[in-house]
């Protein structure tokens, strides 16, 4: 029998990120995962999953060894962030604002898993099981007792913990099978996003023009292209646009975003693009005596300000502050009255972000003359009170 302080279920940026965090404190780790990530060429074209990492997911991945790796692979800084729905209504936010050198970097998501894995596989205190995926789970005695089977070989592993934690993504297995309801919805949207390279070299800006029909986006990459740089565009529209919009082929998906994309976006080639749905999914509960939930498992938000898998890494980041509390106090951390405190600690800002972006949604999306009005104004005003600008802006950064 295999037995450890946690068992995380998915090694994704978020599982991975929170075995570290919890190693550091000394705890015995294991993860369960499908597949590792592929190594890193610099010959590989960049992936279409690319996060806005903020400034508090930043210093989480400095703080876990992982940050400078990132360095040396890929990354794009961006300092400033233009919104608009009209031109006049206008609204730019910059770094130097709220005195920090960037807002934040836009990275593939492969490459955040991959730089976390490096330093996972260099750790004494983990273990990997992979390929494996989980079979069941049941808890008795504050244990928790899995039951996985090894992918390649079909043999079946049984495993003991104290913690279990979810980080399985939207459809978790473990939120399932820990039969933990959710609440939400989908969207009547999608989104494409399609790399292209941009006849502008690296830019410091991301920027997103609002349609009644839904935003349209760029968030600039690395590297130098043929044509100049690297961007990924974001476009969202209603489900049945999107599907005609993913059946195009690049060139023809290229004359339909010069058309629709403000002319700022200048001359591109579209060299990658795939689609996926809009949906809100939040827990019931994050946590089921000791079993946890965590990132995308836990909830799924809006993808509209790119906040997603930063709110997964403020997850981690509470989750390493309870249980490193409780040891210094002395205390049962893995006590379902302890562990209670991460839910505490993040239901409210979860809740509070993901309201927020389906209220800019919602207003953005609505039809109605006096409500376009409204929110052209807003945007103007929000660009002219520095305070509330700043603050908002500051909240987002995670500073």
């Amino acid at each position: 029998m295999n037995n450890f302080d946690c068992v995380i279920v998915g090694g994704g940026m978020v599982g991975a990120a929170s075995a570290l965090s919890l190693a550091n404190l000394g705890l015995k780790v294991a993860i369960v995962e499908h597949s590792q990530p592929k190594d890193f060429d610099s010959s590989q074209v960049l992936d279409l999953r690319v996060s806005a990492i903020s400034l508090a997911s930043e210093h989480l991945l400095t703080q876990l060894d992982a940050w400078s790796q990132l360095q040396q692979w890929r990354l794009c800084p961006y300092k400033r962030l233009g919104v608009w729905e009209h031109q006049a209504s206008y609204t730019e936010f910059n770094a130097d604002d709220i005195k920090q050198t960037h807002l934040g970097h836009i990275i593939e998501n492969r490459l955040i898993q991959l730089s976390l894995w490096q330093q996972i596989k260099k750790h004494q205190g983990i273990t990997l099981f992979c390929p494996a995926s989980l079979l069941n789970f049941s808890s008795a005695n504050k244990e928790v007792n899995l039951s996985i089977v090894n992918n390649e070989n079909s043999e079946n592993i049984e495993i003991k913990t104290k913690m279990l934690i979810a980080a399985d993504g939207a459809n978790s297995q473990v939120r399932k099978l820990a039969n933990i309801g959710m609440t939400g919805w989908d969207y009547q949207q999608s989104a494409i996003l399609i790399n292209v390279e941009t006849e502008s070299h690296q830019q410091d800006i991301t920027w997103q023009q609002f349609f009644e029909t839904g935003p349209v986006a760029l968030l600039p990459l690395s590297g130098k292209s043929e044509l100049g740089g690297y961007a990924s565009l974001v476009w969202y529209h209603k489900k049945a646009e999107i599907k005609k919009l993913s059946a195009l082929s690049n060139q023809q998906l290229q004359a339909e975003v010069l058309q629709k994309f403000p002319k700022r976006l200048g001359k591109i080639k579209v060299i990658g693009k795939g689609a996926f749905p809009l949906s809100r999914r939040h827990a019931n509960t994050y946590q089921k005596g000791q079993v946890l939930l965590l990132g995308d498992a836990a909830h799924t938000i809006n993808p509209m300000a790119g906040q997603g898998v930063n709110l997964g890494f403020k997850d981690v980041k509470a989750l390493q502050t309870v249980i490193a509390t409780a040891i210094g106090n002395g205390e049962c951390w893995y006590e379902p009255e302890v562990l209670s405190r991460y839910e505490s600690m993040r239901r409210k800002d979860n809740l509070l972000m993901m309201s927020t972006m389906d209220s800019l949604y919602a207003t953005f999306s609505h039809p109605s003359p006096a409500v376009k009005l409204f929110r052209n104004i807003g945007l103007t005003m929000s660009g002219k009170i520095p305070f509330l600008k700043n603050k908002a802006l500051a909240y987002a950064c995670g500073v």
